[in-house]
């Protein structure tokens, strides 16, 4: 299917476990769409922020950064797939996901991600992705027991 210099699958990336399983979804369909993967990930100032001057100590960018590259490890260790690369960025995350889908081939997102830091929130992310990417949108379910069926 092409040559794959344009293909990318997109996928949302919060560091949560529905973030790592839709990485290892996107390496499954990489190679099946000739397709390279760009793990996405969006941070914002915490609601309680709103209405103040950002600190330059802040370091929501950094603890970003960190759950993308800790999200990778975990899904892929050491062995990341060919044509991997990586986005963070400060912006609403259904905002920063559905401009990075444009010319995707795919976006792919967790039903629910990240509860914990709510800049990062990736709950309500996947009903907006489905409703206004300009790509195809899989979205994965949550998994029983949180344990992956295999196959």
């Amino acid at each position: 299917m092409g040559n794959g210099q344009d293909a990318v699958i997109v996928v949302g990336v919060d560091g949560s476990e529905q973030s790592v399983r839709a990485l290892r979804w996107a390496a499954r369909l990489a190679p099946e769409l000739g397709a390279g993967i760009k793990a996405v990930g969006a941070w914002e100032n915490p609601p309680e922020y709103v209405g103040f001057a950002r600190f330059k100590d802040d370091h929501f960018d950094e603890l970003a950064r960190k759950r993308v590259d800790d999200a990778l490890q975990e899904a892929f260790g050491g062995d990341l797939p060919a044509g991997l690369s990586t986005v963070v960025e400060f912006g609403h995350p259904p905002r920063v996901l559905i401009h990075h889908s444009e010319g995707a081939t795919m976006l792919v997102v967790g039903r629910r991600g990240h509860g914990g830091f709510r800049g990062l929130l990736m709950g309500s992310v996947s009903s907006a992705c489905v409703a206004h990417a300009p790509c195809p949108v899989l979205v994965l379910p949550e998994v029983a027991g949180g344990a992956e069926r295999s196959g």
